[in-house]
Formats: structure tokens, sequence, C-alpha cells
């Protein structure tokens, strides 16, 4: 009998109106990486979150080294050698990374913090897997990329055995990806098990040993990697067969939708400028794909466009009209839709109902606002019940379920659901497909190829270079602020523009 790191067994646990696992076994060797698989809303994190003790199932159990323990809470968890990454990383910004770190098991020598023992350990820590770090810099201040080294580095200065990563590749660049497919490598030939939740077929086929696929709350299967393909694995994930191209005709570009004249965007953390003298088009009947490695303005230009951050200098003009000074809700009433790229900050009211964010940026219309200011809480009900169904945004509770509780890949399907459906001339998408998994990715991406087929203009940002190159119909590389090069995907090759989003090369953009 094969002697396990970790054995679920039978687990059962159950939301208001939804069993978000339905009698599920997973175990887990010593030693091995271990993908979990499944749609958005499939049961992954919530599994991963009773294992972590955040949650308590209502059936079955769990074993460690062949003897049950019981989790009841993180503490529990983290007492038996088991860390976790979650998707949504918990971090106290305002606190430094060494900070973070140690939170809960600060060293003390007598009354006093002992920061200088744990300050060796973490630079020890980081050296030795390659998760090089700055302890004094405040969280606020770093990349997205460095604040998942500290969750990493948190699960480390533990002494965890288990580790787990709820999607810890959903907002890293493609060179930050390899680093974390490498650092997991590292840790598995040390004899850390390592339980790694994940939508990226080619990610797990890279980096696990075996995969367990889960589908609506049920397990489907385990399989070694060695033994299976993407295709395979998708198949089992969704039930159906993916088609992981993007069908998309040859269409003329119109009449320019999005016009932008030297736009500069002070940054928050720098004195240099976030967006240094940009300038480009966007026009009906085309997609134009903002690519770039994280970090280099890609961030502060869409503020910019949207409204959230003012234009040092430079203009926009939308529809022929001047917005570079307009607030928010114009720009939104003028045909501007944008799915943001932190869908908690900027998309979602967590704390709201999925019906009352679906009606957030239109509530005040008269389909959803009557006489006197109030409500139409019918006609608001009827609308997100269509929204949810076509665009299969999955809730346990419907139109009422409160944002907060649902997964990420689902909050995400909501955000877009709303963008599109305001029919917008522009759509700004930023990362739409973060966190989603290839059945609802195949989804959107037919969604904004279908904007640009009814002569709409899509501004899409992204770091996932597949989506670049498969939606975009122009590319445009930003590196520190400026956009260097302007790119046909029919005519260069991801090494290229490898190049140019490195700052290796640039050329002028035409406009």
């Amino acid at each position: 009998m094969e002697n396990y790191a970790v054995e679920m067994l039978h687990i059962t646990k159950k939301f208001p109106g939804i069993i978000a696992n339905d009698d599920i076994t997973l175990q887990l060797r010593k030693g091995e990486i271990h993908a979990l698989l499944g749609e958005n809303g499939a049961g992954k994190s919530t599994l991963m979150s009773v294992l972590f003790g955040l949650y308590r199932p209502e059936e079955g159990e769990i074993r460690m080294n062949g003897q049950k323990v019981e989790i009841r809470d993180p503490n529990d968890a983290n007492d038996l050698g088991i860390g976790m990454v979650h998707q949504h990383f918990k971090l106290v910004e305002c606190f430094t990374v060494l900070d973070n770190i140690i939170m809960g098991v600060e060293p003390t020598r007598g009354p006093f913090l002992n920061k200088g023992e744990a300050r060796e350990k973490v630079l020890a820590l980081s050296q030795k897997y390659g998760l090089l770090v700055d302890p004094d810099a405040l969280v606020e201040d770093i990349t997205v990329g460095m604040q998942q080294r500290t969750e990493i580095l948190k699960m480390l200065y533990r002494d965890n055995d288990i580790l787990i990563f709820d999607e810890p590749t959903a907002v890293l660049t493609p060179q930050e990806i390899s680093e974390l497919m490498q650092i997991m490598k590292n840790l598995a030939a040390e004899g850390k098990s390592i339980l790694f939740i994940s939508h990226k077929l080619a990610e797990i086929m890279t980096v696990a040993d075996r995969c367990t696929v889960l589908r609506k709350g049920r397990y489907i299967g385990t399989v070694e990697t060695k033994d299976t393909t993407a295709e395979e694995l998708s198949a089992m994930m969704v039930g159906r067969q993916v088609n992981f191209s993007v069908d998309k005709k040859d269409i003329t570009p119109g009449e320019v939708v999005l016009d932008v004249s030297h736009m500069t965007v002070a940054s928050r953390l720098h004195k240099n400028d976030a967006v240094r003298d940009v300038s480009f088009q966007v026009r009906r009947g085309e997609i134009v794909c903002i690519a770039g490695i994280d970090g280099n303005g890609q961030t502060e230009l869409v503020y910019g466009l949207s409204g959230l951050e003012p234009l040092k200098s430079g203009n926009i003009v939308l529809c022929g009209t001047d917005i570079t000074h307009a607030p928010i809700r114009k720009r939104s009433s003028m045909g501007m839709s944008h799915i943001p790229e932190d869908r908690h900050k900027h998309g979602l009211v967590l704390d709201y109902t999925l019906e009352d964010n679906l009606v957030l940026q239109r509530y005040y219309e008269p389909e959803f606002t009557g006489k006197g200011g109030f409500l139409r809480r019918a006609n608001i009900r009827a609308y997100a019940e269509r929204l949810i169904e076509q665009y299969d945004v999955r809730s346990g509770q419907g139109p009422v379920t409160i944002a907060r509780s649902m997964s990420g890949g689902n909050q995400q399907k909501a955000i877009v659901a709303r963008e599109i459906d305001k029919d917008p001339e522009l759509l700004i998408a930023v990362q739409p497909t973060r966190g989603l998994d290839v059945g609802a990715i195949e989804y959107i991406h037919s969604q904004i190829v279908t904007q640009r087929d009814a002569g709409k203009a899509v501004l899409l940002v992204s770091l996932e270079l597949d989506e670049v190159m498969n939606v975009s119909d122009r590319i445009l590389v930003m590196y520190e602020g400026e956009i260097v090069g302007e790119f046909d995907p029919k005519k260069v090759t991801v090494e290229e523009l490898g190049l140019y989003m490195a700052g290796a090369r640039r050329k002028e953009a035409a406009r």
C-alpha cells in the first residue's frame, strides 16, 4: 500500500445552493508536483481551502502519511507543514516584504523582536531558491511577480513540506512563469510535495507529474501527464473538444474610433513618467493589442484612457470627441467599455450581489431606474439572469450571489458580460482571460472577435503571447513607457516580439 504525503478521502463541501465538492478523493505522493485542473467553479480552490483549514468539510477525512488529521483552521495546517499561496495574495500592502514573511511566527529574543535573525533566514532562502526580493521594500511598491515570491518565501520560512499553489501564474509574465516552473521543480526535487491549481494546460504538461481533473464539483480522474495530451486533458475538463485556435475572418478596418496623441502619464512609484509621448489609433473592425512585459506602462496607459489617472500631457479623442478631461461616466456613456486588469480593485464591488454588479455602470438608465429614482428590481433581475445564462456565469445563488463568494474565473466572466453587453464603440480589454479555463477562454475570444466583426474597435492589453498572436490584427509593443514597435501578427515571430519586449530592439511605430 502506497504511503501518500496527503490523502483527501471522499471530501464533500456544500455552500448555499451549491455542492462545491461532491465526494472527491485526491492523493498526493511525496516529492511530486500534482496538478489540479478544472473549469472555473469546478471546486479546485474550495478543495484546497479545505486542506488549508479555511473550510470544514461536511463529509470525508484527511490523512497525512497514513494518519488521520484534524485541520480546523490555517494554524493547524501550518503546524502540519501545509502552506498555501492563494490566487489573490494575502499580503499587507503597507508592510515590508520581511514583515509579511514573518507575520505570525516572528522570532524574538526575550520580549523583543529579532528581525536580524529573520532577515538572514529570508535572504538565505531567497538565494537558495532563486526568489530574489528586497526584504525592506513595501509590498505596495513591488510588482505582482515580486509579491508572489514573497508568498512563496512565507511558506518556505515556515518549513512547510506540503505546498499549495492556487493559480500561481495568473498574474505573471512569461519570463516569471518560466522562473516559477523551475522553482517548483527544485522544491519537488528536495522532497517537497506540491499541489498546483492551474487552467493552463501547457504549464501542467511542462511541470506536473500527475493531474487530477474536476468538473462541476465532481472527480473525473487522475492521469500521468507523460501518458496524456493537452487535448485529452481539456476534453476531461470541459466534457467536449476545445478549439485552441481563434477563428477570425479577414476584415478591412474602418474609421478611427480612438485617437491618442502624445500621451504622457506620470508614475506613482518613481520620478520617470510611466507613459512617455505615446501616439496610436484604433479603427473600427480591428483588434489592436498592446504587448509587453508587465510593468512597462501598460497599466498607466489604460488608466489614462479610462479616466482612472489624469494625463500629464497629450490628447484622447473618442469617436471624434475630445475626452482628455472627461469623467469616467461620460467616457462610458460615449461608448467606452473597460475590462480592468484588477477585477477586485476596479471591476467589482465584492460585497454587492452579482445582479447589482452587472448594472453598476447602467443602473441610472430608464430601464433600471424609474421615476423618483427607485431601482426597477424586476428589470435588473431579468437582465442579470440573461447575462448569467448567456455567459455561463456560475454562482451558487444566481443573481443574488455575493460577488466575493464567486470563483475568480466567474467574477471575470461577469465583468466581461457587463462590459460587452453595453454594446460599446471601443472595448478596452486588459488581460480579459486571466484565470479562465480553456472553455471560457475560447468563448471570450469569440466574443472579442464578434465585437470586431460588428465594426467595433478593440484595444487588447495582454501578457499572454499566445493570445497576442492569435487574437490581434495589429500588435504594438510597449517598453519602458514607449511604443517601440508595430507588427502584423501574421508576419512576426514570437522570438522577434520578445526582443522588442525586452528592449533589445526598437523601431518607429507607424500611426
